[in-house]
């Protein structure tokens, strides 16, 4: 049989191939590699390609593709910015590979399901009895507010603080989701679909390994996708709780700027870096002769004009005008990239087709409008060499973009203003469709919405930049409650009108915006005090910038500020109920539990009824020591919505503290069957257990609760303390030291340590331990007994709980 006949579609990527030039030294770079196997020193596992717009990092990317494929047998992936998530780039890898004979079966199945379950997840009414937020837009909230350790029981505060006032959104989402699917797994598909989904896209990868030389995962637009997909791809790489990789996989980044040094710095030796600058005078001379055009006047100025940026030298070569023409003082770059285009609608199209940030068939009719956009335009513009995109968007390059922008706003101001106000319009109403009655507030963590409204202020703010203005610096105070992620995309916004408009004014506010936002840490700290001494703010929004700002700063513990700002924002505005909430917070968490109650007050009379004030009321009288009132308080709670297993936590820390461990493991095992990821209950079902002598199921707790919130020192000293009292001396000092390690000013780890000690028979490394927990807490009373003890009785004593 004679061989197949090539397809259309190889032999377009042939011609595209053979007038690829330059880049050897990056071409050379990624074959030496695959000739080193991954146990070799010299081998890399990534490959990031870095450079300015224009450089054909696109462009280079594929042609590495090809390499990779047909050079060298490897299956492979490519992700771009038409991605919005984590699980929609493992979902284009999976049918990237599906084309090339690779099913991930177990894999796609999950994603369906996923896919399903939030939808149904997003339909769903809501069953608080409380106005607030809808499911759909909880769902999309929560799997941010995981990553900062701000969901109860999760993340980086769990096990160090009780998670109670920071509950309620979250717990009101799980009940939700809980009452909906009788299945767990799907609860927790659908809030953390990270976690669910990979270990299953990396358990198919590795089969898929093991049949082919080599796997390569490209990552294109990293400028664009790095914010979401850098978390995902650096704890692939650097950790195997979401999977093993198989060591033949080659991971090649492409973007603008180059890795986050915090992140990155610690793989040095394993990532490439290949930069790319313009072209040299000789490639481009190179790619113009491979076109044909080799008249040094046209090439010349072909190289003029594009600066010798590959993109613009591509799409230039394709109609370079002749020698008769190239002396006209007037020609651009924008009349360069339409010269050859006679047909006057399509040259409009295409310089309307440049206002919109991103495009899709719809966003391109309301820029050209409806009469204009007749059958095919669309895809006609898709197929110009300076506009990228896939499966239905579109994006002109920026270099392109840029110089089309300029000639728009300077040629006719008025038209500028008036095609960036229909655009705004249409996202507008985009937006109010999406809307569905949401609170702005809510509707910010929800991408259909808040996704058109940042497009309606870009064009805003391009239409009319002074007088859009302050309504955009407005509306950030509800973005940066939003959280990080959405506040650098508003102040991204703000950056990019301002350049685009061509504002000053809306350029600086964006870049200091952007260096405000820069430490995700402090979330929106800083770009509120921006707001409050420069926004010209009226008092509700003064108000606003206070309470978002007072929240953020009790999440990194600065606590006296935090209750300055909530003070501050009940100046402004006495009826604020989250201002009179963050008080009591805060007068919870230093102890001051009467003001707390005070604060609590306040709320219940501009809520009355509410039950999540009498839970708060609840948890703070626990806090307090009051327990039989705390008791009192929590009961009828739980009695009115017996789905609330904040409250049923609490209630089980309660019984657990008065004797009472059977009513207490009850409440606990209540809460954690209504969330399997309540950090906080189980750690505290552990020490029930532990108590009960159920040591395998309170070391169970345990490693459930590490799987959920790694390395947390709370955690550790409670293995170390039931290890401790099943007389597991040796175990329970290993989870003392591993505690100590992460928190060496953890007190209460080092009395407890002193104890495994003292069971081992080493009195004057107790001491030690002790002596040392005294030094960082005078007022440690358990610890000064405990010292006590022991030098006045050489034969110990008691090996008792710390407090």
């Amino acid at each position: 049989m004679g061989r197949a006949r090539p397809s259309l579609q190889e032999l377009i990527q042939r011609r595209e191939n053979a007038g690829f030039v330059g880049r050897r030294r990056e071409l050379d770079a990624f074959r030496d590699n695959f000739g080193l196997p991954p146990e070799e020193g010299r081998h890399h596992f990534v490959f990031h390609v870095h450079g300015h717009a224009g450089v054909g990092k696109t462009w280079l990317v594929r042609r590495l593709e090809q390499v990779a494929r047909q050079e060298y047998g490897a299956l492979t992936a490519r992700v771009d910015e038409t991605v919005g998530s984590v699980p929609e780039a493992m979902a284009a890898i999976s049918a990237q590979f599906h084309r090339q004979g690779k099913e991930f079966t177990a894999f796609d199945r999950r994603l369906a399901t996923y896919r399903q379950r939030r939808h149904e997840a997003e339909s769903a009414p809501d069953p608080a009895e409380r106005p607030g937020p809808s499911t759909g837009s909880m769902v999309a909230a929560r799997t941010g507010l995981a990553g900062l350790g701000l969901v109860p029981g999760v993340g980086a505060l769990a096990g160090a603080v009780d998670p109670v006032p920071l509950a309620e959104g979250t717990d009101r989402l799980r009940a939700a989701l809980s009452s909906r699917f009788r299945d767990h797994k799907d609860v927790q598909l659908v809030l953390d679909p990270v976690e669910a989904l990979t270990p299953l896209l990396v358990r198919e990868l590795s089969e898929a390994a093991a049949a082919v030389p080599w796997l390569v995962l490209f990552f294109d637009t990293y400028e664009r996708v790095g914010a979401l997909l850098d978390p995902w791809l650096h704890t692939l790489l650097t950790s195997e709780r979401l999977g093993r990789l198989p060591a033949n996989t080659v991971l090649v980044l492409a973007g603008q700027t180059r890795l986050d040094p915090g992140r990155w710095g610690e793989l040095a030796d394993v990532v490439a870096e290949l930069p790319l600058e313009p072209f040299t005078d000789a490639e481009a001379r190179h790619l113009l002769t491979a076109k044909g055009i080799t008249e040094e006047p046209v090439v010349r100025e072909v190289l003029r004009l594009s600066g010798r940026l590959p993109v613009l030298v591509s799409t230039l070569a394709e109609n370079p005008g002749t020698s008769g023409d190239l002396d006209d003082p007037s020609a651009t770059a924008v009349e360069r990239f339409l010269k050859w285009e006679p047909d006057p609608v399509r040259r409009a199209a295409a310089l309307a087709g440049a206002l919109p940030r991103r495009l899709n068939e719809d966003v391109f009719r309301a820029a050209v409008g409806e009469e204009a956009a007749g059958a095919g335009l669309f895809g006609w513009l898709r197929a110009l060499p300076f506009v990228g995109g896939r499966t239905g968007s579109a994006r002109y390059h920026d270099v392109v973009r840029a110089p089309m922008l300029r000639l728009q706003r300077t040629t006719s101001p008025q038209r500028w203003s008036e095609a960036h106000t229909r655009l705004a319009e249409t996202f507008a109403g985009w937006r109010e469709t999406a809307a569905g009655g949401l609170d702005p507030r809510d509707g910010w963590k929800l991408d259909a919405w808040s996704g058109p409204r940042l497009e309606e202020w870009y064009h805003l703010l391009c239409a009319r930049p002074s007088a859009a203005l302050p309504g955009a610096l407005r509306d950030g105070i509800d973005a940066c409650d939003a959280g990080p992620a959405v506040a650098r995309r508003w102040a991204a916004t703000l950056a990019e009108a301002g350049e685009d408009a061509d504002s000053d004014e809306v350029r600086a506010w964006g870049r200091r915006l952007e260096g405000a936002l820069r430490d995700e840490r402090r979330r929106g700290i800083e770009a509120m005090g921006l707001l409050l001494a420069r926004a010209g703010l009226d008092t509700a929004g003064r108000a606003a910038a206070h309470v978002v700002r007072g929240w953020h700063r009790r999440s990194v513990e600065e606590n006296d500020a935090a209750l300055e700002d909530f003070r501050r924002a009940i100046e402004l505005d006495p009826e604020d109920v989250r201002a009179h909430f963050g008080c009591a917070a805060i007068h919870r968490l230093t102890g001051d539990f009467t003001a707390a109650m005070d604060a609590l007050d306040r709320v219940d009379a501009l809520e009355p009824g509410a039950t999540w004030v009498q839970r708060e009321r609840g948890e703070t009288c626990r806090r307090a020591g009051r327990y039989e009132e705390a008791l009192a308080l929590l009961d009828p709670v739980i009695e009115a919505d017996p789905g609330d297993h904040v409250a049923l936590g609490s209630r089980g820390r309660i019984k657990a503290v008065l004797g009472r461990p059977r009513e207490a493991l009850a409440d606990l095992d209540r809460a954690i069957a209504l969330n399997g990821d309540y950090t906080w209950a189980l750690v505290r079902r552990a020490r029930v257990r532990s108590a009960l002598g159920d040591t395998a199921g309170a070391l169970d707790d345990l490693d459930r609760a590490e799987e959920l919130a790694p390395d947390t020192p709370g955690t550790l000293g409670e293995r170390g303390d039931v290890h401790r009292f099943a007389g597991h001396y040796e175990e329970a000092i290993a989870a003392y030291d591993r505690a100590l390690a992460l928190d060496p000013g953890y007190a209460w780890a080092l009395g407890s340590r002193a104890m495994a000690h003292e069971g081992l028979g080493r009195r004057a490394q107790a001491l030690a331990d002790l002596a040392r927990a005294v030094e960082l807490n005078p007022g440690y009373a358990w610890a000064v007994a405990q010292r006590e003890r022991l030098l006045n009785s050489p034969e110990g004593g008691r090996h008792d709980r710390p407090v």
